[in-house]
């Protein structure tokens, strides 16, 4: 069977450089978009925010080089890391905390040399249609309750009906820009979403513009060097806690490169290839932590907007990143930008995530995967209701593997023990 392509043209294509009128705006839709997730990170951690948008810029930057600026994502916060580093940090501080994510980056790298070594045929023999589908869409809806909750915000309170309201008008400005708007504007609907949720939630008086003025015009982000602490030891308690968790996150890179691939119609398993999409995810990492910032990973929201958008330019990418960076240094900048209530990201966050689970819905369709075959029924279904069920499996006192990438694992043991492999369908059919 041929490879499946999409059938969208994308409005400017990886290699394409947009013009520097579409280009600015175009990348500053990224930035908007990972924002409020990338930010949410450190401050459950008790991390620097500014360190977590310069290490987020600066990590999709490494990205980028090592992948040859071939596959357009932006790296941001990683979700996945919450609970190991607060552990991390309660035995050994924050320097320790880095460490151990510091090491978590090296054992990406690891693994990206064996599949350098070994290829990757093996691993796509694992996961065909009938397990990537659902994974995907276990990616988008997964994060389902992630954008609810951004809508809502402070959930019990007397403010959940204006966080919906700011919401919904958010929400359903992207939905009209989307369908209705012509020419320059059909490409950053995001944008004019955004925009038009913060005007909205500023007339009902949601935005707090104090921090803006009080805020310094130039920060220098308080970066946390863990290397310097080395001198009293190795925390070898917090790197057990944190590291492995890297064998939990590659499952989520494996799926996010596919649904990258669906929407781009590529397939960067293989060109540029996994293991330089995990040696650029695994180093953005350790230099992150190198710096004190959070774990990085591709993100959802960004890959969301590819889908919307059908804007795939790397160079709008590179764009956003390079504005991450020089954020973490404009105080009054990114004082403004953490002025967007957070309702207003979940509007657009609800259809970006629902963009990813779409793609994961054509995935089995054309993949042609029959789920009148029982077989494929019980794959199918256990993996979306452990993934959107949010089955955490909790190991020790800081390890855990998250509901995404269990549903991942599962899914891919129960296609390599059943009787019928055959009838999943084949990977390689779908990415090309």
């Amino acid at each position: 069977m041929p490879a499946a392509k999409s059938t969208a043209k994308p409005v400017f294509d990886i290699t394409e450089r947009p013009p520097v009128g579409y280009w600015l705006p175009l990348s500053l839709q990224h930035l908007f978009a990972m924002f409020g997730a990338t930010v949410l990170v450190p401050i459950l951690t008790g991390l620097n925010i500014s360190v977590a948008l310069f290490t987020a810029g600066l990590g999709t930057l490494i990205y980028m080089t090592i992948t040859g600026f071939r596959v357009p994502v932006f790296l941001g916060s990683s979700f996945a890391f919450i609970a190991p580093i607060v552990a991390g940090q309660a035995v050994a501080g924050v320097e320790g905390a880095m460490a151990g994510a510091f090491c978590a980056g090296l054992i990406y790298v690891v693994v990206a040399l064996l599949i350098r070594q070994f290829g990757v045929s093996w691993l796509l023999n694992l996961i065909p249609p009938i397990v990537v589908g659902p994974v995907i869409m276990v990616i988008g809806l997964g994060l389902a309750s992630v954008a609810i909750g951004m809508a809502t915000k402070a959930a019990g309170s007397d403010y959940d009906v204006m966080n919906l309201l700011v919401a919904g008008v958010t929400l359903g400005c992207l939905v009209v820009f989307a369908l209705a708007l012509r020419g320059f504007f059909t490409v950053v609907p995001v944008l004019l979403a955004i925009i038009c949720g913060y005007v909205f939630a500023a007339l009902v008086g949601m935005v707090d513009f104090a921090r803006v003025s009080e805020a310094p015009l130039f920060a220098v982000p308080q970066f946390t060097f863990f290397m310097t602490s080395l001198a009293n030891g190795i925390p070898w308690a917090a790197i057990a806690l944190i590291a492995p968790v890297a064998l939990v996150t590659m499952c989520e890179h494996v799926g996010d490169q596919i649904v990258v691939s669906r929407v781009t119609g590529r397939n960067f398993l293989k060109d540029p290839g996994l293991h330089r999409t995990l040696i650029g995810d695994g180093l953005a990492t350790s230099v992150a932590a190198f710096f004190g910032g959070p774990p990085n990973t591709t993100y959802g929201e960004n890959i969301g907007v590819l889908a919307i958008t059908r804007v795939f330019s790397i160079y709008v990418i590179a764009g956003a990143a390079v504005m991450a960076i020089v954020l973490a240094f404009v105080g009054k900048l990114a004082a403004f930008i953490a002025t967007i209530p957070v309702p207003v990201i979940g509007g657009v966050a609800i259809a970006l995530f629902g963009a990813i689970a779409a793609s994961g819905m054509r995935t089995l369709i054309e993949g042609k995967v029959d789920l009148g075959e029982k077989r494929n029924l019980i794959i199918a279904s256990i993996i979306l209701v452990l993934g959107i069920g949010g089955a955490v499996v909790k190991i020790g006192t800081g390890f855990q593997i998250s509901a995404m990438a269990l549903a991942a694992l599962v899914g891919i043991v129960l296609h390599a023990v059943l009787p019928g492999r055959e009838v999943g369908g084949r990977t390689e059919d779908i990415l090309g």
